[in-house]
């Protein structure tokens, strides 16, 4: 029996994403970020086409330490200007029935009182189809702009993330038990207080005393996503992750990182494969190969290389502008994403990347692999990588909005259909039902449930 394969879309409310020079692409409508109507089409077009959901970045900083300010990455649109991803999800919810929506937020920028609450809001709007991306974040801007002199350290960061998690599954798993809302109106009690209880939570980073503001949600906790594949990242998605998105250019990279999580996984007491590992990637794909190669021809002509600097500078923490496109990438630890950095450098010892290859590289779909090709070659290269990374789908990036994703329902989805991979229409339920079919809250021996108060 072929081995399903699983979509994400991968999206930003921003005018560029992954690719950032491709806005200038004539037939590129991501400028349309502002437009409701934009996000309304697409939500309806990945339901067509049965993905798992959208899943929304986000960052709340500027890309500025290429050359040391923020002028190249505002001049080329680099994820900036760049709107609240949370803010979509009704609207996009409301134009669909099944799609689920993975957001991404910040944990070290908002205190987890109100984040609980809005988060547990969206999953009573969307009847339990929201997810939630954990950061810890990695812009120093962005923690500047919040009252800091700069982000904590990269382990810091985790550190502070693992209170904040149990702040949040405190509020969303046991301060209202499931019976707590009565709305017995003979009575005029709408819920017993008795059954709904303080946290009491005093911790090293925070102190919240008091109840969840929100009755208990469909999923109660959303769906939990997770990006990091540094150690210590690994260690929380180990913890914490239902679905893990990993990024990286080669077969081989991308193995690392999967056999990464799943030993973690194990060596945390779960299950290797209970937890969705989705790899990104972009499709170029067209009715015959022939046309598929000049497609991907008239969009490497659009690449941005300074724009992709810009972009590499930020997820790394170091600033390309002072090196030569021929000078080779050498790993240097920083405190901002040292993923991004180590894909290029340590993931895979058989390549050895330089500056300007790297950022002709992400210029085009960012860290993943882009396949080009006709339906049933596209098909046989995305069996292949879940074959040879032993990934459970992908997180797809587009090149052009929304010709990309459009092209992937029309063309691939069929094939891969019919061939068995893919499925032909959702389960029912809330988004961890559809994902995992066990129901709509998480199970007994996941770190949520385990909590006390």
């Amino acid at each position: 029996m072929a081995r399903r394969i699983r979509f994400n879309a991968f999206q930003m409310n921003a005018a560029s994403h992954q690719s950032p020079g491709l806005w200038t692409h004539p037939r590129d409508e991501a400028q349309r970020y502002t437009d409701p109507d934009h996000w309304i089409g697409l939500a309806k077009l990945l339901e067509r086409g049965i993905f798992d959901g959208v899943f929304l970045a986000d960052v709340l900083g500027v890309y500025d330490v290429f050359a040391g300010n923020h002028d190249a990455a505002v001049r080329h649109g680099v994820q900036v200007p760049v709107n609240d991803p949370l803010a979509l999800v009704p609207l996009m919810a409301q134009a669909t029935e099944h799609l689920g929506f993975g957001v991404t937020c910040a944990l070290t920028c908002e205190h987890p009182y109100p984040f609980a609450r809005r988060l547990s809001t969206l999953d009573h709007l969307t009847r339990g189809r929201v997810g939630w991306n954990i950061v810890t974040g990695y812009l120093d801007s962005a923690a500047r702009n919040m009252g800091l002199a700069k982000q904590l350290g990269h382990d810091e960061r985790y550190d502070l993330a693992d209170e904040y998690m149990e702040v949040v599954y405190k509020l969303w798993e046991k301060s209202w038990a499931d019976d707590a809302v009565v709305r017995d109106k003979a009575s005029g009690t709408f819920a017993d207080p008795a059954k709904v209880h303080p946290i009491a939570h005093h911790g090293t980073h925070y102190d919240v005393p008091g109840i969840h503001l929100c009755e208990p949600s469909p999923q109660r906790t959303p769906v939990l996503y997770q990006a990091g594949t540094s150690k210590r990242g690994t260690a929380f998605a180990a913890r914490h992750a239902e679905c893990v998105f990993i990024s990286g250019p080669t077969e081989t990279v991308l193995r690392r990182y999967v056999d990464a999580v799943r030993t973690s996984l194990v060596e945390a007491g779960r299950p290797a494969h209970g937890t969705l590992i989705y790899a990104q990637a972009l499709v170029v794909v067209a009715a015959t190969e022939q046309e598929a190669r000049a497609k991907h021809e008239e969009l490497l002509g659009h690449i941005d290389v300074e724009a992709s600097l810009v972009l590499l500078s930020g997820w790394t923490g170091v600033d390309f502008s002072r090196y030569a496109h021929d000078a080779p990438i050498e790993h240097v630890d920083t405190e901002a994403g040292r993923t991004a950095l180590a894909s290029f450098t340590r993931a895979d010892p058989s390549r050895r990347w330089t500056v300007g290859e790297a950022a002709r590289f992400i210029g085009l779909g960012g860290r993943g692999p882009v396949i080009v090709g006709s339906p049933t070659q596209v098909a046989d290269e995305l069996e292949r990588w879940v074959a040879d990374t032993g990934i459970d789908g992908f997180n797809l990036a587009y090149a052009l909005a929304p010709d990309t994703m459009r092209d992937v329902v029309d063309l691939v989805v069929p094939e891969l259909q019919r061939r068995g991979c893919y499925p032909t229409s959702y389960a029912a339920g809330t988004l961890r039902d559809k994902l995992f079919e066990r129901g709509p809250r998480l199970g007994p021996t996941h770190a949520a449930t385990q909590v006390r108060i």
